[in-house]
């Protein structure tokens, strides 16, 4: 066996303005308009038509914004149920193909098919049947990139965007990665690109060519791992079964929020909200944190560390609450507020033993919600307090 044969094969699958092209299917007559796919009101854009991004319109710029740079676009609302739907039939016909997938997004994921060749063919056959396969299931255009590494497949599939395919063979990785800028690389954001640029370094073959000791005088573990990244280094595989870092929600209002009893009242909303996601996915966080964002869109987010690991809407929003009266007095109306679980591990389903009886009275009561919910989807069992609240516009979070 060669070198080459065993070299392994990672295809980075992305759709292309997945949430506009889903429109497409039952609107092909707006097909080659400028679109944007945005809520109603205060919120941000969630996809763009490439027309549309002439324009500079972008995702998660605010629909305000977006109007602005393209004031002819068509807005349309989206409907997540529909791209749920169509992303399960994507992500089903890639279980078709190999049992090492791992799914990023509803509209992206790593495939390893190294042990498909026979199967399959060589990579760029692959990569045709890919997306060929995703056309005749659902419709959609796909850009694949394939590599022998994560990083560098990712990578290619931008390259190569839209509707494209991009194969870098082994032999040529080096030379593919020393054409591009720096900020190609995973972990160059604007403000390490600035630092780099502020080197002299522009370029990923300038990276590679600057000693590893200096890079990482400079920036650290990061500067040690771009430079690795420059030569082609990363053994991360695709991991089948990805666990969830943090779960979130937050809320844009429609009109600038002053009141504190309305910002407690939407903190406790969303923090059963994610509580009742910690808890059907088996999950307990260990802390939270809560985002605002003022009217002027500054964007401020402060962490705690939870007394126990817990799945509970009432201690969650406990957290939240205390950190935003840490806040203090606040200096402009609140546009946006969210909370989020972090540190997560695996519930062993027990319930928490603590001091107050009433927290596993709580918790037993929010499980029995969640089981009314299960066996009645239409159901909404919530805080009685939340009963008479209005309900802001929701931003959909895939957390």
């Amino acid at each position: 066996m060669t070198s080459r044969s065993r070299a392994p094969i990672i295809a980075h699958v992305d759709m292309d303005a997945f949430y506009v092209e889903a429109e497409l299917l039952d609107k092909p007559e707006l097909r080659g308009e400028k679109i944007i796919v945005a809520g109603e009101g205060r919120s941000v854009v969630l996809s763009a038509s490439y027309e549309a991004r002439r324009d500079g319109v972008r995702s998660a710029i605010p629909l305000s914004r977006a109007r602005q740079l393209s004031p002819t676009a068509i807005v349309i609302p989206p409907q997540m149920h529909r791209y749920r739907e169509l992303s399960a039939r994507i992500m089903a016909y890639f279980d078709t193909l190999t049992h090492l997938k791992e799914q990023l997004s509803v509209d992206e994921a790593f495939l390893d098919l190294t042990g498909a060749r026979r199967r399959l063919g060589d990579p760029e056959q692959m990569g045709q049947l890919i997306r060929e396969g995703i056309r005749a299931e659902v419709g959609l255009p796909a850009t694949v990139g394939i590599a022998d590494r994560k990083f560098i497949a990712k990578i290619a599939s931008t390259r190569a965007k839209p509707d494209g395919l991009l194969v870098v063979p082994p032999a040529a990785r080096i030379k593919f990665l020393h054409s591009l800028p720096a900020s190609a690389l995973w972990g160059v954001g604007a403000k390490t690109n600035e630092v780099l640029a502020g080197m002299g370094l522009r370029t990923v073959q300038q990276i590679a060519e600057m000693p590893r000791e200096i890079l990482a005088k400079k920036l650290g573990a990061v500067g040690e791992h771009l430079h690795d990244l420059a030569w082609g280094h990363d053994p991360r595989g695709v991991e089948p079964v990805r666990e969830e870092k943090s779960i979130g929600a937050e809320e844009t209002f429609a009109e600038d929020i002053r009141s504190t009893e309305a910002l407690r009242r939407e903190l406790l909303r969303l923090s059963h909200k994610v509580a009742g996601r910690l808890r059907s996915s088996g999950l307990q966080a260990s802390g939270l944190s809560m985002k605002i964002r003022w009217r002027d869109f500054t964007t401020l987010t402060r962490s705690a560390v939870l007394r126990h690991p817990s799945q509970s809407g009432p201690e969650l929003h406990a957290a939240a609450v205390r950190l935003l009266e840490k806040l203090g007095d606040r200096p402009q109306p609140v546009r946006l507020i969210g909370v989020r679980a972090e540190k997560l591990s695996r519930s062993d389903g027990s319930l928490q033993l603590s001091f107050d009886a009433h927290d596993d009275d709580w918790l037993a009561a929010q499980r029995a919600s969640d089981a009314v919910s299960g066996k009645f989807p239409g159901a909404a069992v919530q805080p009685a307090s939340l009963l008479d609240a209005e309900k802001p516009q929701e931003n959909p979070d895939s957390g």
